[in-house]
């Protein structure tokens, strides 16, 4: 029992310590409440002051002898006092949420133009979505072919069932905003900030407007901001009418009965109904407005023109009932109208399947030129925008596929403007050329092909094409071009296939690099005898063999194969070619560098007439190059430019190498023996600073001319499509008279673009000397045949790059034989020993050239 008290005692204790620890905790906590409460109400703080009557009892102890009424009014207010205090807080933060995303758009907004009613007006008004095509200086000539058919008419024309339809469903508060819902700018600004909801959605009809007729439709919080910007300025500028009426005009729905993609309500009636906007229905007008929301589905016609199967097309069915339930609810029609029209058979009104009516593009190579330039350019574009670079762009077929979609949409819909830099005079006057000219090219075979897709062979024409380009020599652009003969037979542009570039690589290749490296001088000895490079044994033009030393500057003239492949043999083995090669865009294998039948045009793919232009263009541009363009800038509506080229040079050769080398290929012109001697005669214009060189390979398939002016650089190639048929041995003479009339067109029409009067000036770096014609090299001492011999006579000039040849030796020449140099100088000598006596080989190259 007493062990009972004791415990019972002890329990009490520790209670009454708990107690104590409890009050004084709690003690604690309501002080620091008193401080906090007598800070935010200040009739608490009074109350504190003014009614504690006994200053030693604590708080609790006050507060537990006042009335419960007391207590409970206490805590009441307390409580409001904490809320008012909550809702305080939570409106500064909503202040400054709104702050920061104000500042946030006003950050992406601040370089933005703002557009004046003039520009807006251009842009919304604008129902041609199709981007412009145009010729330099201006001149339109057409625009990127869409299937999307566009019919404006004024909103008097379109039925008012049309109108409400379109406002109840898309935007009922149409009439009440500004152009924009405020909470959709909210809503963008925290997706953006958290990354939650990229979709913002809950658009107005203003503002699809806006992203439809100005803005891209990428997914960004700044062309959101854009588009919220321009929204509100559109309301501003406009009434809610002309808003309407333009947003009616260009939205997009769906399909006609001829498979055509639709835009704007008056080609949406004539296409599905068969009836003018104006004349629609209460049901036809709900069906067309509920078909802005997904187009694709809710059409009635697949891509043929054929009326849907019945399960697909109770999509846009059930949607036209809810387009007239939502003008039902907003009063826009009565209780009878709308049922009514729900039971309208809408099926038997679709219109049925008709074609497409033909058309036919004019300028057709400009156009697929410009076209898939001005979709490459805006691929590339849009690609960098998402930080994905043009490596792996390229890399990734998917990926480029995915940006190249985005680029066609865009420059089917948003009104752009691809200005080239063809000169329409210059083009018009080539293509007349082409026209009069092309049955002097050669034979028109018939030949059957195998069509790619169905397997199925037809028998057509193969006549002789032609592909040709003028370019300017210092800034790359295309000034014209001839695409093919006929653009209605064949839609192949053949300025830009690869062919066989014979033996107009030599100067690229071969001679340019080699006076580059000062492997030669103009007038080095190039050995030309028989020779077998193990497998290879290339012949001159004819199977002939020279049996001689050539001066280089006469075996480009005449296009000797012999002596290039030679050089090309020495020039490997002091620099990789490729590196000139790739500075001109011409880019090959490593392969096709290992192979000597390269010096002669034997690449495995080709190369196509504009990048071969554009090459030979660097020796008339002081040995610096540019890149061929034919899209100068690609502008919106508004004019704002998008896209402008901007040309960068680099330097392939010394200022002295593109200097000796312009009088080496004059000589193709001039030298007696040069192979294209007849065109001077042919020209209206002064040829003194005309420059060119030929090309053919071995069995005729391909032949060349490209002849540069200071000013500009003309190509001109000729060939079969078919790998059976061959051009005759007279097709040089023909093509190189055929580029003689392309020249004087371009001479006729613009002759300051030729720059005829500027000649090249010789670099201080150029070295002049006197050298013995026989050798190549200075006067000398040789020991022939142990005999020492002074070798002095006959001197003629050749120039260097910035060095000079020593005395001639008894090797003096690239390439050759001791044999080779032994029958030389016997023949130097006086011994008739048949040095110089053309001979043939017993075989043609397979990779040779002719000329």
């Amino acid at each position: 029992m007493k062990d009972s008290k004791q415990r019972s005692s002890q329990r009490q204790k520790h209670a009454s310590a708990l107690i104590s620890k409890g009050r004084r905790k709690v003690n604690t906590l309501f002080s620091k409440i008193k401080t906090k409460l007598s800070h935010s109400m200040p009739w608490l703080n009074n109350w504190f002051k003014h009614q504690d009557k006994d200053q030693n009892r604590t708080f609790v102890d006050q507060f537990s002898t006042k009335p419960l009424t007391f207590k409970l009014n206490v805590f009441l207010e307390a409580l409001k006092s904490l809320i008012l205090y909550g809702i305080s807080i939570g409106l500064i933060m909503f202040a400054l949420g709104l702050g920061i995303g104000a500042g946030y758009f006003a950050a992406l907004m601040k370089d933005e133009p703002v557009p004046s009613y003039q520009v807006l007006k251009q842009q919304l008004d604008n129902t041609d979505q199709a981007a412009g095509l145009y010729f330099a200086k201006n001149t339109k000539f057409g625009a990127i072919k869409t299937d999307l058919s566009r019919t404006p008419v004024s909103i008097n024309e379109m039925s008012p069932y049309l109108t409400d339809a379109i406002v109840a469903t898309e935007d009922e508060d149409f009439y009440k905003h500004q152009g924009v819902v405020p909470k959709a700018l909210l809503r963008a600004v925290i997706s953006d900030l958290t990354g939650f909801g990229s979709q913002t959605g809950g658009s107005t009809l203003t503002q699809q407007l806006i992203k439809m007729q100005v803005l891209t439709s990428q997914v960004t919080f700044k062309r959101k901001a854009t588009e919220v910007l321009l929204a509100l300025r559109v309301d501003k500028y406009f009434t809610k009418k002309e808003i309407l009426q333009d947003y009616l005009n260009i939205a997009t729905l769906g399909r006609n009965n001829k498979g055509q993609n639709v835009a704007g309500v008056q080609e949406a009636a004539q296409g599905l109904f068969g009836k003018d906007a104006k004349n629609l229905s209460l049901a036809e007008a709900a069906y067309i407005a509920g078909l802005p929301q997904s187009p694709s589905v809710y059409t009635p016609y697949d891509q043929d023109g054929t009326l849907k199967d019945p399960e697909y097309l109770k999509y846009g069915l059930e949607r036209k009932n809810t387009v007239l339930f939502r003008m039902y609810r907003d009063d826009r029609i009565t209780k009878a109208e709308y049922k009514a029209a729900k039971k309208v058979d809408l099926t038997s009104e679709f219109q049925a399947k008709a074609e497409p009516e033909s058309t036919s593009k004019r300028y057709g190579y400009v156009y697929n030129l410009l076209e898939s330039q001005a979709t490459d350019i805006m691929t590339k574009q849009l690609a960098n925008e998402a930080n994905v670079s043009t490596e792996k762009l390229n890399s990734s077929p998917t990926l480029y596929k995915q940006y190249e979609t985005k680029a066609t949409e865009l420059l089917s819909t948003k009104g752009y403007q691809i200005h080239s830099t063809i000169d329409k005079d210059i083009y018009d006057s080539m293509q007349e050329i082409v026209k009069q000219e092309g049955s002097s090219f050669g034979p028109t075979y018939q030949d059957a092909t195998t069509d790619p897709i169905t397997s199925l062979q037809s028998v057509g024409d193969t006549p002789v094409q032609n592909g040709s380009v003028l370019l300017d020599n210092q800034t790359g652009k295309v000034i014209s071009f001839v695409g093919g003969r006929d653009f209605s037979l064949k839609q192949t542009n053949y300025m830009l296939t690869k062919r066989s570039p014979g033996s107009t690589i030599k100067p690229l290749l071969v001679y340019g690099p080699a006076i580059d490296q000062k492997l030669i001088g103009s007038k080095t000895m190039l050995a030309d005898f028989k020779t077998n490079f193990k497998t290879y044994a290339p012949t001159d033009y004819g199977n002939t063999i020279q049996n001689k030393f050539i001066p280089a500057d006469k075996a480009l003239a005449q296009s000797l194969n012999i002596p290039t492949v030679n050089l090309y043999n020495k020039l490997r083995k002091t620099t990789n070619p490729a590196t000139y090669m790739d500075k001109m865009g011409i880019h090959l294998s490593d392969d096709e560098y290992s192979q000597l039948g390269l010096a002669l045009g034997g690449t495995k793919d080709g190369i196509s007439v504009l990048a071969q232009a554009s090459a030979f263009t660097t020796f008339a541009d002081e040995g610096q190059h540019v890149d061929a363009y034919v899209i100068d800038k690609i502008t919106d509506p508004a004019g704002n430019i998008i896209y402008k080229h901007h040309t960068k040079k680099t330097r392939v050769f010394s200022k002295a190498t593109s200097y000796i080398m312009n009088q080496m290929l004059s000589g193709v012109l001039t030298d007696t023996d040069g192979t294209a001697t007849q065109l001077s005669d042919q020209l209206y214009f002064n040829t003194n600073n005309l420059v060119g060189k030929t090309g053919t390979n071995n069995d005729n398939r391909d032949v060349w001319f490209i002849g540069s002016t200071p000013g500009i650089t003309l190509a001109s190639w000729m060939g079969y499509d078919s790998t059976g048929r061959n051009l005759t041995d007279s097709s040089s003479t023909i093509n190189q008279n055929y580029w003689a009339k392309l020249a004087n067109s371009v001479y006729q029409n613009d002759p300051s673009i030729m720059k005829l009067e500027e000649d090249h000036e010789k670099p201080s770096t150029v070295t002049s000397s006197k050298v013995v014609k026989a050798t190549g090299q200075l006067p000398g001492i040789v020991s022939i045949n142990g005999n020492t011999r002074t070798v002095d006579s006959g001197k003629v000039t050749s120039l260097y790059n910035n060095w000079t040849p020593e005395a001639t030796q008894y090797e003096f020449g690239i390439g050759g034989t001791s044999s080779n140099y032994e029958t030389f100088w016997n023949h130097y000598m006086g011994y008739n020993n048949g040095y110089g006596t053309i001979t043939y080989g017993e075989t043609k190259a397979s990779q040779s050239e002719s000329e």
